[in-house]
C-alpha cells in the first residue's frame, strides 16, 4: 500500500496558532495546480506497481479550490499510478467553504472523506484563533456534509487559554450529536514565529496551561470511548471501519509521495521534502525540475521513526520487529530504556509489543525519545 498527500499552499486567513506552509495571496493558484500536476508525472515512476490506496488533499486549504480543479488533480493521479479499486480520497476543509451547493458539488466528485476544521464551537475560541468561520457556519456545515458524506473526520482543539472544563465538554458533545464517525484533536501548541507566540510574549494572550491540557485530553478519551470510539492514535479517534487509511499508513511506516510546495515524502529507506516556497516550487516544475531534498536514512534514522510512530498508535513497538529489522543490539537497548516507564506505568509489554499506558499517553512524544538511540 502507498498514499499520495497534495499540499495545497493557500488559506483565507492566517491561523494565530499555525506553523504549516501557505500564503494568503490566490494569484499564484492557477500555476500553482498545473506544477501539482506536473510534479505527478515527473514522479510515477517512484511507485513503480505500488498500489495507491490513499489521495490526501492537505493544506493550507485544500477546499479553496474548485471542485474542477480537484477533479484535475485526482485524474492526474489515475493517469500517472496505479490506483486501487476503492481508493480513500480525503479533502481537508473549512466550515466556510462548505456550503450545501459546495458539498452537494463534492460528494459527485471521487473525494469520498472529508475532513473538517471545526476546532471549536465557541465564538471567543475561534477569534482567538483567527478562524475564518463562525459557529452558525461550523454547524450548517455539518448538517450539509452529513446528508452526502458518510465518512467524516472533524478536527478539535482543547487547550485553548479560556477554555472551561465545562465549554470543552460542550464541544465534544455537540461533536457527538452529529453522529460524525472520526475525530482528531490536538492541545493547542506555540510555534516558533507565529502570531500566538507573539501575543503571549507581549501578554495579549494568557499562555498555554499544559496541565488543563492534560486534563481536557483525558477527558475527551473518557467520553470518546464511553461512545464507542477507538483511540487508535494519539490525536485521532475513529469508529470501527473509520480509521483514517492515510494517516494509519504514515504511523505504520509506508511510503508515501508528499506532492506540493513544503509536502514530505517516504519511501521506507529515504526521506524528502519539497522547497518551501511557492514561487520557487512553480518555477522548478515549469523548467521541469524537481524541486526536492533528499536525506538516506540511516539504520538508527529508522529506529527512531519507527519508535516514535508506533508509541502514538495502537499498534505499539513491536519487539520482534525491532530485533528483526534493526538487530539484537537495537532490541537490547529499547527494553533497557523502557524499564524506567514500564516500572513507572507509563509503558506495559503485551503480545511481545511495547504499548503506552492510560497513564502514559499525554507524555508518549517525550517518552518515545527516551527511547531513542543517538549517535551509534
Amino acid at each position: 500500500m502507498s498514499g499520495i498527500y497534495i499540499h495545497i499552499p493557500f488559506c483565507k486567513q492566517a491561523c494565530h496558532y499555525c506553523d504549516f506552509h501557505f500564503s494568503t495571496s490566490l494569484k499564484k493558484k492557477d500555476e500553482l495546480v498545473l506544477a501539482l500536476v506536473k510534479e505527478l508525472g515527473l514522479r510515477k515512476d517512484e511507485f513503480k506497481n505500488q498500489p495507491v490506496e490513499t489521495i490526501y488533499f492537505g493544506g493550507g486549504t485544500p477546499s479553496l479550490l474548485s471542485n474542477s480543479e480537484l477533479q484535475l488533480l485526482i485524474d492526474a493521479v489515475f493517469k500517472n499510478y496505479k490506483v486501487s479499486e476503492n481508493p480513500e480520497i480525503t479533502l481537508e476543509a473549512n466550515p466556510d467553504d462548505l456550503s450545501g451547493i459546495r458539498i452537494k458539488g463534492l460528494s459527485n466528485t471521487p473525494i469520498n472523506r472529508l475532513s473538517i476544521g471545526i476546532q471549536s464551537f465557541f465564538e471567543d475560541d475561534l477569534k482567538l484563533m483567527n478562524r475564518a468561520h463562525n459557529v452558525i457556519e461550523a454547524k450548517e456545515c455539518l448538517e450539509e456534509a452529513t446528508k452526502y458524506f458518510d465518512n467524516i473526520s472533524l478536527d478539535l482543539i482543547y487547550g485553548i487559554p479560556g477554555l472551561s472544563h465545562k465549554r470543552w465538554l460542550e464541544n465534544i458533545d455537540t461533536v457527538l450529536s452529529y453522529n460524525i464517525p472520526h475525530i482528531s484533536s490536538y492541545a493547542l501548541t506555540v510555534e516558533p514565529k507565529t502570531a500566538l507566540d507573539s501575543f503571549i510574549k507581549k501578554g495579549i494572550i494568557p499562555n498555554v496551561d499544559d496541565d488543563l491540557a492534560e486534563q481536557q485530553f483525558y477527558m475527551l478519551i473518557e467520553k470518546l470511548e464511553a461512545k464507542g470510539f477507538v483511540h487508535y492514535e494519539l490525536s485521532n479517534f475513529g469508529k470501527v471501519a473509520y480509521f483514517s487509511k492515510n494517516n494509519s499508513a504514515y504511523w505504520q511506516g509506508k511510503s508515501y509521495l508528499g506532492i506540493g510546495p513544503s509536502a514530505h515524502s517516504f519511501n521506507g529507506n529515504e526521506r524528502g521534502w519539497n522547497v518551501r516556497n511557492n514561487a520557487k516550487y512553480i518555477k522548478a516544475l515549469q523548467e521541469n525540475r524537481l524541486p526536492i531534498e533528499i536525506e538516506t536514512l540511516s539504520r538508527t534514522d529508522k529506529y527512531n521513526e519507527y519508535v516514535m510512530t508506533g508509541l502514538r498508535t495502537i499498534w505499539g513497538v513491536s519487539i520482534i520487529k525491532v530485533e528483526r529489522d534493526f538487530g539484537v543490539n537495537y532490541k537490547n537497548y529499547l527494553l533497557e530504556q523502557a524499564t524506567i516507564h514500564l516500572k513507572n506505568d507509563l509503558l506495559y509489554l503485551k503480545d511481545h509489543k511495547l504499548l503506552v499506558t492510560k497513564k502514559g499517553k499525554f507524555l508518549s512524544d517525550g517518552i518515545a525519545s527516551d527511547l531513542f538511540k543517538i549517535n551509534l
